[in-house]
């Protein structure tokens, strides 16, 4: 019984004995597969750039064809010694050859650059049109230096890594260039546009149920006056669109007060004159001021001569105006749109008749002659809006208020770009450009 016992023993000591050894074993085993998974060396950088699943070649987007852009990813173990090559070829034209993609060696080196250049970072775009995270390399292969893409044909580009004298391929990626219908760069542009847009219809919704405010303009407030002077002198008034053709923002904004002059002059029946030197802005003074005298009831008081035409000479039509001030003497003259030279010529000539001298100009070059020598000048935006001012129209009252809006949200974006802008630099972060490509290129 003893010796039964003492075997049997023997026998589970054993077994307990193999038991610890195989999970010892075991253990060790574990620990040896992570020591080696977490201290083995990274594969080299031509070995991931050829397994080749973070390269990518597409059609360049939102552009207008003839561009393909290949983006591929970054290995960890990248340094400026690491260089890498973009190979372009063209697809055969055969069938049967088509299927098989050219060979390396028939593909034309389209650029080198070293592994720290390139980033998607760097790109032009903003971020909603990244195709790939910030740190992955891209290159753009556009048509020139030799390079000539076609939209509609198919092409095939790699990529090569270079370091130490070894070189290795990613594996080949075709794409086709093609024109794109949406230029998806511009979409802040497009959102920025709707915003401004509901602005400008809700001031004008407000306008209409409601008396807005308007900040008085001096300049404005004395045209009446003006016109009064003239009547009761039995004089006429003199009223100049500036040197600008129908293009100009500036005439228009002379041609609409133009509009609102003649109709008051309309209603004292005073004599109006207005020299152009264009013919096309004439033309649509002549209606302006025809339609101005049909609404104060005295179409049979409008003159079409009271539009004329002189010439396209700048100093030979200031010197038929000024000729008209010292023959006939007007008792008020308006200055309104764009002026160059001419302008203190003008002025000057008007302020030794006495006349009353009413200006308005965005040529903010000319702006110190105006102030100098006329008793009101409207400066800048306040030509634009003179006409709401002496309309008082619903519409083109909250239309001055809504692109006021705009203005004060455009300083205030001035103000938070500026110290997100600082903020990013000091802090070497890019999360400030999130906000800044909402409003960059805005046009």
């Amino acid at each position: 019984m003893r010796d039964q016992y003492i075997g049997r023993h023997f026998k589970d000591c054993i077994i307990s004995s193999c038991n610890r050894a195989f999970i010892i074993a075991l253990t060790s085993s574990i620990i040896l597969a992570l020591f080696v998974a977490l201290v083995w060396p990274l594969p080299a950088p031509a070995a991931e750039l050829a397994a080749g699943q973070t390269f990518r070649v597409f059609d360049t987007p939102s552009d207008a064809g003839g561009s393909l852009t290949v983006v591929w990813a970054p290995v960890e173990s990248e340094s400026p010694d690491l260089h890498y090559q973009v190979l372009l070829g063209e697809t055969p034209k055969e069938p049967l050859a088509a299927e098989q993609p050219p060979s390396i060696a028939a593909m034309k080196v389209l650029a080198e650059f070293t592994a720290n250049s390139h980033y998607v970072r760097d790109a032009k775009g903003p971020w909603w049109t990244r195709s790939a995270p910030q740190d992955f390399h891209q290159f753009e292969i556009r048509s020139g230096k030799g390079v000539e893409l076609t939209n509609g044909t198919l092409y095939i580009v790699t990529v090569a890594a270079l370091k130490d004298g070894q070189r290795q391929e990613a594996r080949t990626a075709r794409a086709v260039p093609e024109p794109n219908w949406i230029n998806w760069n511009q979409a802040n542009n497009a959102l920025l546009a709707l915003i401004f847009g509901a602005v400008i219809i809700g001031s004008i919704a407000s306008a209409k149920r409601r008396d807005i405010f308007l900040r008085r303009i001096p300049g404005l407030d004395a045209v009446d006056e003006a016109i009064g002077r003239a009547t009761e002198l039995g004089k006429p008034i003199l009223y100049l669109t500036g040197a600008g053709d129908m293009s100009e923002p500036s005439t228009i904004a002379a041609a609409v007060i133009l509009g609102r002059v003649s109709k008051r002059v309309a209603a004292y029946e005073t004599e109006l004159m207005v020299p152009h030197r264009d013919p096309i802005v004439m033309a649509v003074c002549q209606e302006i001021t025809k339609q101005s005298y049909l609404e104060a009831g005295k179409p049979d008081a409008f003159k079409k001569d009271s539009n004329f035409f002189i010439t396209t000479d700048q100093f030979s039509y200031t010197a038929a105006v000024d000729g008209m001030m010292l023959r006939k003497k007007p008792a008020a003259n308006f200055f309104m749109g764009s002026y160059f030279a001419e302008a203190l010529l003008l002025t000057e000539t008007g302020a030794s008749t006495g006349a009353i001298q009413i200006a308005g100009t965005d040529s903010d070059h000319q702006l110190p002659f105006f102030v100098t020598t006329c008793d009101y000048t409207l400066i800048g935006e306040e030509l634009y809006a003179a006409s709401a001012y002496l309309s008082r129209e619903p519409v083109q009252v909250g239309t001055l208020r809504g692109q006021d809006i705009g203005k004060g949200v455009i300083l205030v974006v001035l103000a938070i770009g500026t110290v997100l802008a600082t903020a990013g630099v000091l802090f070497h972060a890019d999360w400030p450009t999130y906000f800044l490509d909402l409003f960059k290129d805005s046009k």
